[in-house]
């Protein structure tokens, strides 16, 4: 199960930890979800999820202030003797001692951020999303064509690195080269990226491994991309009949999303880095609301209805 240490989320999210005195390296986060505890506060604990995070906002923070101390006693013990990972006070809200004390008894964590509760919500639900997303790693190669996440995938040796790399001289961005890390961040949405070990190196046969980001520039190269389409380059078949239309999309799946796919022969003499090109072009202009094959179908149904009036007409 994919898990995010507490202190990477300290870490990108500026928190404070208001109980240094604990140990959390062994903290784990394992579901993107949060939890706002308002109901428990206020004494519900049925269907409480105790494995999130725990937010405080405002509203919780200055009814919890309100009861009386026995009250906050007993509220605070059974639910800071949950199995809870953390809690996240916002807004720069401090609990009061009673809090502190009873959730040090229980190793659990107090942390603390400058930010609106709404606002840190959204960001450590989108974050975690994709830090714990379902992931599985393919071979291939990944670039931003045109804004567009293109995943070029074939054979080892069919030529998927030379393409990228003449991608790269037009302009384009590397995402990564050999492995792609495909994450799940949504049913709609595919995100890929690189391995840490191959970040912004490409392997080319004859030359060896290339640091794309020393020898081009920070602007040749990006971390994450959404997958938009995939590409998948195959040796030139003369048996095979190939799609010369484009009347209908073929499609791929990872991860049980559905991703437009162009199955495209390889033999001398094509360039693979303008075909990626248009390929990605012609993409983006379907998902305006343009397509070439349709419109040239069109035309040419206008053609034979025109034909046929005036044959008839005769």
């Amino acid at each position: 199960m994919a898990s995010v240490k507490l202190e990477r989320i300290i870490e990108k999210m500026k928190l404070e930890n208001l109980t240094p005195e604990l140990d959390i390296s062994k903290i784990k986060i394992t579901q993107p979800d949060i939890n706002r505890p308002a109901l428990q506060v206020a004494g519900y604990f049925e269907h409480f999820e105790a494995t999130r995070l725990q937010i405080i906002g405002f509203v919780e923070y200055t009814y919890m202030e309100s009861l009386p101390r026995e009250r906050q006693e007993e509220i605070y013990t059974r639910i800071l003797s949950c199995d809870i990972p953390a809690f996240v006070f916002c807004r720069e809200l401090k609990p009061n001692e009673l809090f502190t004390k009873i959730a040090i008894e229980n190793n659990v964590p107090i942390l603390m951020t400058k930010k609106a509760t709404s606002a840190f919500m959204a960001e450590i639900i989108r974050w975690l999303n994709v830090k714990l997303a379902p992931c599985i790693s393919v071979h291939g190669v990944l670039v931003d064509i045109f804004g567009e996440g293109v995943l070029i995938t074939g054979e080892s040796g069919i030529g998927k690195s030379e393409a990228a790399l003449e991608l790269i001289k037009r302009g384009h961005r590397l995402v990564t080269d050999d492995a792609v890390e495909i994450r799940k961040v949504s049913d709609d949405t595919l995100v890929g990226s690189a391995p840490d070990i191959t970040k912004h190196f490409i392997e080319l046969r004859g030359i060896g491994i290339v640091d794309v980001k020393m020898l081009f520039g920070v602007s040749s190269v990006r971390d994450t991309q959404t997958i938009d389409l995939v590409i998948r380059l195959e040796d030139w078949d003369k048996e095979k009949e190939y799609d010369r239309l484009g009347l209908e999309e073929e499609y791929t799946e990872y991860l049980g999303n559905k991703v437009a796919c162009h199955n495209i022969p390889i033999r001398p003499g094509r360039n693979l880095a303008v075909i990626c090109e248009s390929a990605a072009i012609n993409h983006r202009q379907k998902k305006m609301g343009y397509n070439a094959a349709q419109e040239l179908y069109r035309r040419v149904q206008e053609s034979l209805l025109r034909k046929r009036e005036e044959d008839e007409d005769d």
